[in-house]
């Protein structure tokens, strides 16, 4: 497994995708920062993260996309299912890796808090709250992103499916509010509050093991059918 996520974490490091994902992300959360903070006047750390949870939502699968895709177009795929790793390994490797950069990112964002300590006084408590909300947020999302690049071997439907997947549950509430039990973004809304409730801690959890175990799933009956 460790070796599966220090080459995955070179792949992001190595190459233009680990930068992309923390440029675009840093860069739009620093677009609503100018407009939330000095246009509406508001000095509310955990504020910025209600956009920020929307951004994650269009650019995680850069991230996802290309996990199994990749390897299954390029032909390499067979090498991970002949391998003496276990295919849960090199699953929970890729998703480790993915992870270090969603700690990366959230590690860039404290800037703004200190920026904010500068011109009013943040709650560091609920500023922390908001930041393990992002967290659990973004392990259901690599997750699921992650099973769907195991599903094709075309990144752009990866892409598509992951995004469409993410609006859906973020809408499932506007048809029926006891459907607000199925959307991410919803059950992330109480973090901002300096709410954590268990849970939202253990559908988050569940959320991502689930979406795991469903692409071991999908890759073992693949090295099956090899």
């Amino acid at each position: 497994m460790f070796a599966v996520l220090k080459k995955e974490l070179k792949s992001y490091l190595l190459s233009p995708i680990g930068y992309i994902f923390v440029g675009l992300f840093l860069i739009m959360f620093s677009t609503f920062f100018f407009l939330t903070i000095f246009e509406s006047k508001v000095l509310n750390f955990e504020y910025l993260f209600y956009n920020g949870a929307t951004i994650l939502t269009f650019i995680t699968p850069v991230l996802t996309m290309r996990m199994f895709s990749e390897e299954r177009r390029n032909g390499t795929e067979q090498l991970i299912l002949t391998s003496p790793r276990s295919i849960t390994s090199v699953v929970l490797g890729k998703f480790l890796a993915a992870t270090v950069m969603i700690l990366i990112t959230e590690a860039f964002t404290l800037m703004y808090y200190f920026i904010l300590k500068q011109f009013g006084d943040p709650s560091l408590k609920v500023a922390l709250s908001t930041l393990f909300g992002f967290f659990l947020l973004s392990l259901a999302y690599i997750s699921f992103g992650m099973f769907a690049s195991s599903l094709t071997e075309n990144q752009i439907v990866a892409c598509v499916l992951t995004i469409g997947a993410f609006i859906v549950m973020w809408f499932l509430p506007n048809f029926n509010s006891n459907l607000s039990m199925f959307s991410l973004i919803t059950m992330f809304d109480k973090f901002p509050e300096g709410i954590i409730s268990i849970s939202e801690i253990v559908t988050f959890i569940s959320f991502a093991v689930l979406f795991i175990l469903l692409t071991i799933v999908v890759l073992q009956r693949r090295k099956s059918v090899k």
